[in-house]
């Protein structure tokens, strides 16, 4: 009966090795010894005796036995040969009463690399078998800037919380991400009852999401697709799901997967779709128009009151736009919530319930979560989310592209400073902000190559007050300032747009705005227009809606005390970026460590512009770490951040 078991394991062994020749793969197990030649291993660590994941187990330690096996660990020589008699041997022993007896392994980038156990390792796998106990020795190597090497070191820290060593994720913060998403941040051991939580919820989670294809999707390990389904569902509704409830929830975000999977998850609509033209007879009949007596319902959703937020008091006025623009042919209610979890998923799934919402706007990237979760559980509900860089596909998302006014300003406070020295205050180091600061810096570099911006975070934990912050830029001879862009009643101040710094009043200049209201307006005629399917992703990406000038969704205010010469240069500038015939963005841009970031006579990408997470020569900064944040601003950052550590290599340093 063994015999005829090694015949059929040594057919998967030479599939799998001329599978290998053919892709120009390496056929045999891979050799420890060999890939440590090259490795400056700093020591060993005694793990002991623990239960090790059989796909994990993936090679041997030295040369011996390697050409007995193809990369799949199953036999390739004879059957009649002794190796082929041992291993029959071994598998009637298997199957009689199970293998038993440990293996030694040393562990290395948590794969394992057998020294004594290669054959109990193959037959096991052979019989489909999930773990085997083995004596571990792991290696440990030096720490270096290799993201591999990173990732390792940040397993290594979960491993010795969890005691969890059978899952794995392709991109750091991954394993810390998973300690947050099961309430286990702050913990410093997993007790028996977690461990057990978590295996449970992994090992069904990970069969039903094989059994429905996930293996297939390549660049997206199970613990990729376990955060994903994770932050979608929540970990305490996981623990309570079966096999089933995985497969049936699996099905409903299987997009999600993959987009993941893919390196560019985002399609860029950088400038309003004309869907009105394309409209058919049939979808005129199909989508009628909405009216008084069946008006579209349309939801904002706030985080705290818009009277005390600047930014959520700009939506607030899109919102009111709304109802200018549409009278009864909708209705626009409004709901604020102060916790952007499960409150707010409660706020939305009442609205859709009882008050018949159809399209929900969510105003922050707090609100991410929660958007995704109804999203998904109510697809005919359309969900936006106001942010950047965010690939979900059951959501879309929307910004607007403030560099391009923030650029006009940086002209004109660089064309009118005396003493080349200009402020800039920020508030939070996320995506988007940092194109702002950067697109000011180049603005006042262009027609003033002595500008320098003197950048300001006030975000930071112990930072000055914003009035020490200008005693401060007033003391250094700083002249002109990019401030905050929106105020509120509540908030009244002169200290916005781009002014004058004075001993007395400030003199404002200018004012770069976002618009919401029109680009509120522009989503919601494209949804009566018939053309929220039209606009979708012809290759299965998310959406997000990023507009700037040239559709009116930002505003550019010109102060009649701009001189006459250089509020026409800076119209001209204008009518070029709406025109599309000027980026702020093009040409030579080198970062604060000298380096090109764009070369001559090229226009930088809408994504290379969304994800910058560098500054620009001429500013006097930093791009903060969370670490330095007050803990109010670190939520935000910790989503939407382009620094998250302070060993990430960004060239933010002056």
């Amino acid at each position: 009966m063994s015999y005829v078991e090694y015949e059929k394991a040594e057919k998967l062994g030479q599939k799998a090795y001329r599978t290998a020749v053919q892709k120009g793969q390496h056929p045999y197990l891979p050799v420890l010894d060999e890939i440590l030649s090259v490795v400056d291993i700093k020591g060993e660590v005694n793990l002991g005796l623990i239960q090790v994941p059989l796909d994990r187990v993936v090679g041997t330690s030295t040369l011996g036995r390697t050409y007995a096996f193809a990369n799949n660990f199953m036999p390739i020589l004879d059957a009649k040969s002794e190796f082929g008699s041992k291993w029959s041997t071994l598998c009637d022993a298997h199957m009689e009463e199970g293998i038993r007896e440990p293996i030694k392994v040393y562990e290395y980038l948590n794969y394992y690399y057998v020294i004594e156990g290669n054959k109990r390792v193959s037959v096991l796998k052979y019989f489909d078998a999930v773990t085997v106990p083995a004596y571990v020795t792991r290696k440990v190597p030096k720490l270096t800037d290799n993201p591999e090497i990173r990732l390792y070191y940040e397993f290594m820290d979960f491993n010795k919380i969890t005691g969890i060593n059978f899952i794995w994720v392709s991109g750091e913060g991954g394993f810390r991400h998973i300690l947050e998403l099961t309430g286990t941040a702050d913990k410093e051991a997993w007790d028996e009852d977690e461990i057990k939580d978590f295996t449970s919820v992994y090992h069904l989670f990970s069969g039903a999401y094989e059994d429905k294809g996930g293996k297939k999707l390549e660049n997206l390990t199970t613990g990729d697709a376990l955060i994903i389904f994770l932050e979608i569902y929540g970990y305490d509704a996981a623990k309570e799901m079966n096999y089933e409830d995985f497969k049936e929830n699996i099905v409903k975000i299987f997009q999600e997967f993959s987009l993941k999977r893919e390196e560019s998850t985002v399609d860029i609509s950088m400038d309003v779709p004309d869907v009105a033209s394309k409209k058919s007879l049939l979808g005129h009949i199909l989508n009628s128009e909405p009216t008084a007596s069946k008006p579209l319902n349309i939801a904002f959703i706030y985080d705290k009151d818009p009277s005390v937020s600047d930014w959520l008091y700009g939506h607030e006025l899109g919102r009111n736009h709304l109802k200018e623009v549409f009278g009864e042919k909708i209705t626009s209610l409004k709901v604020t919530i102060s916790d952007t979890g499960q409150e707010a998923v409660d706020a939305m799934e009442d609205l859709i319930q009882n008050e018949g919402t159809e399209v929900i706007f969510t105003t922050t990237s707090k609100l991410i979560s929660a958007s995704l979760k109804i999203a998904v559980k109510y697809p005919n509900v359309k969900v936006l989310n106001c942010s950047l860089n965010t690939s979900h596909k059951y959501i879309r998302t929307y910004y607007a592209r403030l560099y391009e006014a923030k650029f006009l300003c940086g002209m004109i406070a660089g064309a009118l400073t005396e003493t080349n020295e200009i402020g800039y205050l920020a508030d939070y180091p996320i995506f988007g902000v940092t194109a702002n600061i950067n697109a000011f810096a180049l603005g006042a570099k262009l027609v003033n190559p002595r500008a320098k911006v003197h950048l300001r975070w006030t975000t930071l934990e112990g930072s000055m007050s914003r009035e020490e912050i200008y005693q401060d830029f007033f003391g250094h001879q700083i002249d002109y300032i990019s401030d905050q862009d929106m105020i509120t009643p509540q908030n009244a101040s002169r200290m916005f747009g781009i002014y004058k710094l004075t001993d007395g009043e400030p003199v404002n200049l200018a004012m770069p705005a976002y618009n919401w209201g029109v680009l509120y307006e522009k989503i919601i005629r494209i949804i009566i227009n018939g053309g929220w399917k039209q606009t979708d992703s012809e290759a299965g990406k998310a959406i997000n809606y990023w507009w700037g000038l040239s559709a009116g969704v930002i505003e550019f205010i010109l102060s009649g005390k701009v001189p006459y010469s250089t509020a026409r240069l800076v119209s001209l500038i204008k009518q070029q970026i709406v025109d599309e015939t000027f980026s702020p963005f093009e040409g030579e841009i080198y970062d604060q460590n000298g380096e090109l970031k764009n070369p001559d006579g090229e226009r930088m990408q809408s994504e290379e512009i969304m994800k910058m997470d560098w500054l620009v020569d001429n500013v006097i900064g930093t791009i903060p770490v969370i670490d330095e944040l007050e803990e109010e601003a670190r939520p935000i950052v910790e989503l939407k951040g382009v620094r998250k550590d302070e060993d990430e290599n960004t060239g933010a340093r002056g």
